[in-house]
């Protein structure tokens, strides 16, 4: 099916600079990428380069949330791919925040398991790594069973018609309740031996929900205190009752309607407001975070704004392109705001190739520390060896934006690419498609 917006179509680093003039975007661009491979400074450590694989979710746990053979496969292939830093994806901090059956939960029962995938990691990796888990509660995703309800923090018009049949609002006792088991995580965490925990709050999770708590009564909506006193409060305690770092991953906006939508414009929400996001981040810094990792959007809801793409099951209302500069000058804002903090930007795979250059461009002006990739990674795990060997990424080996990842998640299956690693994820795609009919795309339209 053809879309009507333009698709990737850059032969060279010109052909993309013409564009970009003629759209108006003063996107950074270099063809010297050289700057990837400089060391970069995160609070009292060093990180070997200024790359970084995102947090991208395999889908693929033992029934406990402990690491299978498929995730140690994902693992060891991003470990020796380069990259300095390794952000591990989405790990349940209980059982009922479970996006899915098979995601990967840390606890009491399985922390030694995740020992042993850190240690496998540290002894594949190419060099030293830094390991950041990211701690997640799904919220209104939380499907760790058929038939679990929802667990929403607050009502949202654009979402909720999305919901399953069961919902559950949580309560301000249960919020509580629920800082003091990210806390616990983060030890967990801290034993097994990753570097950081990421106390997730972004794509609309649980943590992210919250800060577009507008109407919600109690102690955790309404106000700008209380809309951010769940992460605060995390961030608080987990470096009062471990030694390990604590990074954060952030939605800088939500590209949804105020007031369900978080860091809008109130009169055009396709026009981000960072004045709530440059604070959340000054305080962070404040407390001792030290890196955050900025993204945008809803993948469930509008993934052009935070994966844009070639191929999905709706039209985009912009040009990737133009969600692209929107992600990457959230980052700049940010790091503006905050000279100090240590900062990751996302977006950058929709550029093929032209990714490290335009990455190159970013850091080299200082929008920016590191460049994180994400659907990248899941195509060409060893990403990072190439920029930093070859001075460039191959065409041939990246990721072409199809979404078929995400189909292979949200049909059910362990998730990869299904192009660059058919051998193992074309048959997961294909049992996952019988039957199946791609009905959200025209739903998720009508709202966009």
């Amino acid at each position: 099916m053809e879309y009507g917006f333009e698709k990737f179509n850059f032969k060279d680093l010109n052909a993309l600079r013409e564009k970009l003039n003629v759209m108006g975007l003063d996107l950074p661009v270099s063809k010297d990428v050289s700057v990837l491979a400089q060391p970069v400074g995160l609070g009292a450590r060093t990180l070997k380069n200024a790359l970084c694989v995102h947090p991208m979710e395999g889908c693929d746990s033992m029934d406990d949330g402990s690491p299978s053979e498929m995730v140690y496969r994902r693992y060891e292939r991003f470990a020796q791919g380069g990259s300095a830093l390794l952000w591990v994806e989405a790990c349940a901090v209980c059982s009922e925040g479970r996006a899915n059956p098979r995601q990967l939960s840390i606890h009491e029962g399985n922390k030694d398991k995740f020992k042993t995938l850190v240690s496998f990691i540290r002894e594949k990796a190419a060099g030293k790594i830094y390991l950041v888990l990211q701690l997640t509660h799904s919220g209104r995703y939380s499907k760790p069973y058929a038939g679990a309800p929802a667990i929403i923090a607050c009502e949202n018009r654009y979402l909720d018609p999305f919901l399953p049949p069961e919902v559950h609002s949580i309560t301000d006792e249960e919020l509580g309740c629920l800082e003091d088991k990210f806390a616990d995580a983060a030890r967990f965490a801290d034993y097994a031996g990753f570097d950081a925990v990421d106390i997730k709050c972004c794509h609309r999770y649980l943590s992210n929900e919250l800060l577009s708590a507008y109407r919600r009564p109690g102690s955790y909506g309404g106000t700008f205190k209380n809309r951010t006193r769940f992460l605060f409060n995390i961030v608080e305690k987990v470096l009062k009752t471990t030694s390990i770092d604590v990074a954060v991953r952030l939605n800088a906006y939500d590209e949804i309607p105020y007031p369900y939508g978080f860091g809008v414009n109130r009169s055009q929400y396709r026009k981000p407001d960072l004045t709530e996001i440059k604070l959340i981040v000054r305080r962070l810094y404040e407390l001792g975070v030290r890196l955050v990792n900025i993204t945008s959007g809803n993948p469930y809801y509008n993934p052009h704004v935070n994966r844009p793409y070639d191929t999905g099951t709706y039209t985009p209302p912009d040009h990737p392109l133009e969600n692209v500069y929107k992600l990457l000058d959230a980052s700049r804002q940010v790091k503006r705001a905050v000279p100090d903090m240590t900062v990751i930007a996302a977006g950058l795979t929709w550029l093929r190739d032209l990714g490290a250059n335009v990455a190159a461009g970013c850091i080299g002006e200082k929008w920016f520390d590191l460049a994180g990739f994400g659907r990248q990674a899941f195509a060409y795990p060893d990403f990072a060896n190439d920029i930093l060997a070859k001075g460039e990424l191959m065409r041939s080996k990246c990721c072409i934006t199809c979404s078929k990842c995400t189909t292979i998640m949200r049909d059910g299956g362990a998730a990869g690419c299904v192009i660059r690693d058919p051998k193992v994820y074309l048959p997961i795609y294909q049992v996952g498609r019988q039957d199946k009919q791609d009905i959200d795309g025209s739903r998720i339209a009508e709202h966009i």
